[in-house]
C-alpha cells in the first residue's frame, strides 16, 4: 500500500494518532508529512518526545490535542511551532495534556489492557497533575486513565506484507502504543519475505491482526536515526530549528520540504543519504530454533 493511501484510509480528520514512539530513532516523517499533505485536521498527536515531527504537524494546522511527555526539537530544544500555539494561538489553539514518558506508557498499557487506568506514585508533587484531566489521586496513589490511540503509525527496519515487523534499538512505548490503539500502520525500511519475519519469531513486534497497512517507505525516518540503516541528520533538524524560528519561516519551510513534494523518493533526492547510511554494520548472534 502506498503512503497516500494509507492515511487517506486509515487517518480521518479527528483521528487520535500515536506516532513518534521510539523517542528519539525511527520516527515516522514520511508519514507525518503526507497526513500534513492531506490536510488532516482536529488530530489528537499520542507520544513521548517524538522530536520534531509534532512541532511539524502543529505548525501545518493539523492538531488541536497534544497528550504528550515533550515537544521540541531534540538537539536544538525549543519546538517554535509549538510555543506559537500554545503562547499565541497561532496557527490554532492547542489543549496539552501533559505526562512523563512513564506516565504515558501507563496510559497506552491501560488501554492495551483494557482497563480505565494504571496506578503510580510518581507523579505525586508533580505540576502534571494540574494539567492533565485523566490523571487523578487517590488513596495515596497517581490515577493515569487509559489512552488508546485510533491509529498508531509505527516505522520499523523490516516488515513482511501481512505486518509482522521486525525492529530494534531503542523502541521507547512503541509496543504499548501499537497493542493500545484500534489499527497500527507500519513504515519500512525493507518489505521482506515472510520467511525472514518468521525465522526470529520472538522479535516480532506485534500481533500481525493489528495491522491494517504495510508500506515500504525507504527513509521514511529521516531526518531522526534508524539503527542499522541511518545516522541522525543532525544538520537537518538544526536548519528546520533555524527557520522554523517565525510562523513566516516555518511556513516556506513547509512549502519546500512538504507540500512541494509530492511523495518521499522525490525528498530524499535532496538530502545527502549516503553521507547517513551506516558502513560499519554490527550483527547480532543467531538463536537455535531448532527443536528435534
Amino acid at each position: 500500500m502506498s503512503m497516500a493511501e494509507a492515511i487517506t484510509r486509515f487517518v480521518p480528520d479527528g483521528s487520535t494518532v500515536a506516532i513518534g514512539t521510539s523517542l528519539e530513532p525511527l520516527i515516522p516523517f514520511a508519514a507525518g508529512h503526507e497526513i500534513i499533505r492531506q490536510q488532516r485536521r482536529d488530530l489528537e498527536l499520542v507520544g513521548p518526545i517524538s522530536d520534531a515531527l509534532f512541532d511539524q504537524l502543529i505548525g501545518a494546522g493539523c492538531v488541536r490535542r497534544v497528550t504528550a511527555a515533550w515537544v521540541g526539537n531534540v538537539s536544538e530544544g525549543l519546538g517554535h511551532c509549538y510555543r506559537r500555539a500554545c503562547e499565541q494561538d497561532i496557527p490554532r489553539a492547542l489543549e496539552v495534556h501533559d505526562h512523563s514518558n512513564f506516565s504515558i506508557s501507563l496510559a497506552l498499557w491501560a488501554a492495551a489492557w483494557n482497563v480505565p487506568n494504571l496506578p503510580t506514585r510518581t507523579l505525586l508533587g508533580s505540576d502534571i497533575l494540574k494539567t492533565n484531566p485523566n490523571l487523578s489521586v487517590g488513596f495515596g496513589l497517581v490515577h493515569v486513565g487509559a489512552v488508546r490511540p485510533d491509529v498508531a503509525v509505527i516505522h520499523v527496519q523490516r516488515a513482511d506484507a501481512m505486518g509482522r515487523a521486525h525492529a530494534w534499538g531503542p523502541l521507547g512505548i512503541t509496543e504499548e502504543a501499537g497493542l493500545a490503539a484500534d489499527k497500527v500502520i507500519l513504515t519500512c525500511e525493507e518489505l521482506v519475505d515472510v520467511d525472514i519475519t518468521l525465522s526470529d519469531p520472538n522479535r516480532i513486534l506485534l500481533p500481525e491482526t493489528k495491522v491494517v497497512a504495510v508500506v515500504h517507505e525507504p527513509g521514511g525516518a529521516h531526518p531522526s536515526p534508524v539503527q542499522g540503516h541511518f545516522k541522525r541528520d543532525h544538520g537537518f533538524y538544526r536548519d528546520y530549528a533555524e527557520q522554523s524560528r517565525t510562523a513566516e519561516g516555518f511556513a516556506a519551510w513547509l512549502k519546500s520540504w512538504v507540500l512541494d513534494v509530492p511523495d518521499r523518493a522525490t525528498y530524499l533526492k535532496r538530502v545527502d543519504v549516503d553521507s547517513l547510511r551506516i558502513r560499519h554494520h554490527e550483527y547480532s548472534a543467531p538463536a537455535d530454533y531448532g527443536d528435534e
